[in-house]
């Protein structure tokens, strides 16, 4: 949709929320929703000192922009959002940031989703989990319930 804005950041520092939605929506009379999810890095009861999280940098943005663009089309939305990090972040620190904005609640909560379920198998991002008693570094794999997730947006 044209004139939609988009906003994708890939990057290494943190984000604050309540900042990007004020950034989204000051100013907008037209938004009647406004959705917002933060995926926040677990401790894994404790058996977890940080997740790293590495990315393709330039097609870790192009693909997260055509997912939000895909949304935007499909839901109607009005406004998008999408941050995600890379580097090393620890338990409590925010990983990624999705805000959808459209004129009623179903579309934004829809487009939230659409955009998280195809980020987490879609976006080229490699997330590897450094234990807390200092063992070795795991690479976390690809979880069958994502790739299920994602499956629901293609069978209408």
């Amino acid at each position: 949709m044209t004139g939609v804005p988009v906003v994708v950041r890939v990057q290494r520092d943190d984000f604050d929320l309540a900042a990007e939605v004020r950034a989204l929506s000051t100013g907008r009379h037209d938004i009647g929703a406004i959705v917002t999810f933060s995926g926040l890095c677990r401790d894994e009861a404790g058996t977890l000192s940080a997740l790293e999280l590495e990315h393709y940098p330039g097609m870790a943005q192009a693909e997260i922009t055509r997912i939000c663009n895909e949304a935007v089309s499909r839901f109607g939305l009005q406004a998008v959002v999408a941050i995600h990090r890379y580097g090393t972040i620890a338990p409590g620190e925010n990983i990624v940031l999705v805000i959808t904005a459209s004129p009623h609640r179903q579309a934004a909560f829809d487009g939230a989703n659409f955009i998280m379920d195809f980020l987490k198998t879609s976006a080229p991002f490699w997330k590897k989990e450094h234990a807390a008693d200092g063992g070795p570094r795991d690479w976390v794999i690809a979880k069958d319930a994502d790739d299920s997730a994602k499956e629901r947006w293609t069978k209408n």
